[in-house]
């Protein structure tokens, strides 16, 4: 290489040197400190398209199991209102047995009668009364089949569909929890009831007659409790599945998008050797022109 005073080739090629071990110290500076070996899409832009997808189904998952503990809690609230309705319908039926019997004048059986009649208005105020954030629960809103379900308004109608998977698949990330009412009427028991069974037990033969309507309202709360109750442990079971496919998708982002840092240190270890000695050789190739001006001189 000659020696000349218009172009410093050597400093020219040494800056060009040391501006690519800056730039690689930068990047690696970078992913140290955000703990990211993908910070931009220079980085690697398809790594970046595949973490992006990972992230948005990593949080959807992470909705999905919110999705899915409401809806426990929501069952939660409808079985402990149950629960409740099953301590009424039980003296009510006592109350069936104790007017059944022929010992008592039927004023005594009118004055059960108002008892056993208080009995099925509260349980149709519970059903009523029953919801969970503002959605009743317990008095037929949300009866029916998946087939009647209609979310195409601002409030949907029928059975609730519960969604915790991240597309919209019916076999794979929604089902319906369907509950039937179980007001007074519905279950056949008290004034408001249909049919002559359960009306009432103001004489000895209704109230004879209300042990079978009792007996099969009984039986009918018993099966929403128990519908209810297999909805849950399929709840608790999706919400294990999610989180199990969450972690496993957390970890394939963090195989795509996070930085080794054994590996990044060492990286930066080198170019920060490599940057060091480039301004060493700089600061050198630019005193070359002082031994131009040496021989001139001579």
């Amino acid at each position: 290489m000659s020696l000349t005073i218009n172009h410093n080739m050597m400093a020219q090629s040494t800056a060009r040197i040391l501006g690519q071990s800056y730039q690689a110290l930068a990047t690696s500076t970078q992913r140290l400190s955000s703990g990211l070996r993908v910070n931009t899409a220079a980085d690697d832009a398809a790594g970046l398209a595949v973490r992006e997808i990972m992230r948005a189904e990593i949080t959807s998952l992470q909705q999905g199991i919110r999705n899915a503990n409401d809806a426990i809690s929501m069952i939660q609230t409808a079985d402990g209102a149950l629960g409740v309705i099953d301590e009424k319908l039980i003296r009510m039926k006592e109350l069936a047995m104790q007017a059944s019997t022929g010992t008592y004048s039927s004023d005594q059986r009118l004055i059960i009668d108002s008892e056993y009649q208080a009995m099925a208005s509260e349980i149709t105020r519970i059903a009523n009364a029953t919801d969970f954030n503002g959605i009743h629960l317990l008095n037929g809103n949300l009866s029916g089949t998946s087939a009647t379900h209609n979310g195409n308004g601002i409030k949907a109608t029928g059975p609730m569909k519960v969604h915790f998977g991240t597309g919209n698949d019916s076999a794979e990330d929604y089902y319906y929890i369907s509950i039937s009412g179980s007001t007074a009427s519905s279950l056949g028991v008290g004034l408001s009831a249909t049919g002559a069974n359960g009306k009432s037990i103001s004489t000895q033969a209704l109230a004879q007659q209300a042990l079978d309507a009792l007996n099969n309202a009984i039986i009918s709360k018993d099966k929403i409790r128990a519908n209810l109750g297999s909805m849950q442990n399929r709840l608790q079971n999706t919400i294990t599945n999610l989180a199990i496919q969450a972690e496993n998708t957390q970890a394939a982002e963090s195989s795509v998008s996070d930085v080794d840092v054994a590996t990044e240190m060492t990286e930066f270890t080198r170019q920060q050797i490599l940057t060091q000695s480039a301004v060493a050789m700089l600061s050198q190739a630019n005193g070359l022109g002082r031994l131009a001006m040496q021989l001139i001189g001579g």
